[in-house]
């Protein structure tokens, strides 16, 4: 399937474009689809040709796994060997952002596990995703659909602007509720449940549903390894511009620091604000600080600043826990 020559044409949710779209994966095009989480590139998961689309136009290594993602939790058997308690949290919180790692089932083109044995799967809560997913009556596979390793994208325009050339088509949903990625928990060993990548399901909802200790996942992969699940590196969601996170931003510094370095506070500093001091929420309220994140990050790296100085969140779980890991990837060197 050729490379598109003009820039991706965004559709909205009408049922005549969500018909169309759903033709275009089932012949193994790519979509562009928004997610309570962020935007994700969608094809066919059973189709390894599709698949491999996909890893062409985002850059990303083959090394890197897909999440796939079912229009209902009674799918999870098709593409996955569930377990009581992966049945527990799917119960608990599907649909919603939440992916789990599961034995892969044959139906699964190993392409889209990096060559291993597991599989990373959610139900998304986005409506639009959802009515599509049913209108193409297969699983799809679908990252952030971004250039591998930039700050992941929560709107339409932000999908056009780094893959508008690579891709045909974007399904208008909005601006993402939650604006940060998936709580990845790894659950091929039931007995012994693991933290992947936090999100916005926290790991005490986990351990509440399943009764066990959510282990901590793990030492950050290399891109030169097969990784179990996404987000596992060092460097990731990250704007070109260096930056530095902090455990606290001072906002005396922020108003007398150089001009062209730029200070991102978790709540609105006190004064008077500069164009390069901008917050994720006025309250610091960390949903909404997560909503507006990677939003910020791409203003803040659009606007030719020297560097970025960016504040962490306080506290060590859910929302707190998932901004954190963003920043600090995105601050990785």
């Amino acid at each position: 399937m050729a490379v598109p020559s003009r820039r991706a044409r965004i559709y909205s949710g009408t049922a005549r474009n969500l018909a169309r779209l759903a033709g275009v994966l089932r012949r193994g095009g790519l979509v562009a689809v928004p997610a309570e989480t962020v935007y994700g590139l969608a094809a066919d998961a059973l189709d390894a040709r599709a698949c491999a689309r996909i890893y062409r136009a985002k850059g990303r290594p083959a090394t890197d796994p897909l999440i796939v993602h079912l229009a209902a939790a009674d799918e999870l058997e098709t593409v996955a060997e569930g377990n009581p308690a992966a049945r527990r949290l799917a119960a608990a919180f599907w649909p919603g952002p939440l992916t789990l790692v599961l034995p892969r089932r044959a139906t699964v083109p190993a392409l889209v596990s990096a060559g291993l044995p597991s599989v990373a799967v959610r139900v998304p809560a986005h409506r639009l995703f959802r009515r599509l997913l049913r209108l193409t009556g297969r699983p799809l596979a679908a990252p952030s659909a971004n250039p591998f390793g930039y700050v992941s994208p929560t709107t339409a325009e932000h999908v056009r602007a780094g893959l508008g050339t690579r891709i045909g088509h974007i399904l208008e949903g909005g601006p993402c509720a939650v604006g940060v990625e998936s709580t990845i928990v790894d659950l091929r060993d039931p007995a012994r449940p693991a933290l992947l990548r936090p999100g916005a399901i926290s790991r005490a909802q986990l351990e509440q549903v399943l009764g066990v200790r959510v282990a901590d996942g793990g030492p950050v992969g290399s891109a030169r390894r097969a990784q179990v699940a996404p987000g596992q590196l060092a460097r990731h969601y990250s704007p070109r511009t260096p930056a530095t996170l902090h455990a606290r931003l001072d906002p005396a510094a922020a108003a007398t620091g150089p001009a062209d370095e730029a200070w991102l506070f978790l709540a609105r500093p006190p004064g008077r604000a500069r164009p390069n001091v901008r917050w994720l929420d006025a309250r610091g309220d960390l949903r909404g600080a997560a909503r507006r994140l990677f939003a910020c990050l791409r203003e803040l790296d659009a606007a030719g600043y020297r560097h970025l100085h960016l504040e962490a969140a306080p506290g060590e779980d859910g929302f707190a826990l998932a901004i954190n890991d963003r920043l600090r990837r995105a601050a990785a060197r």
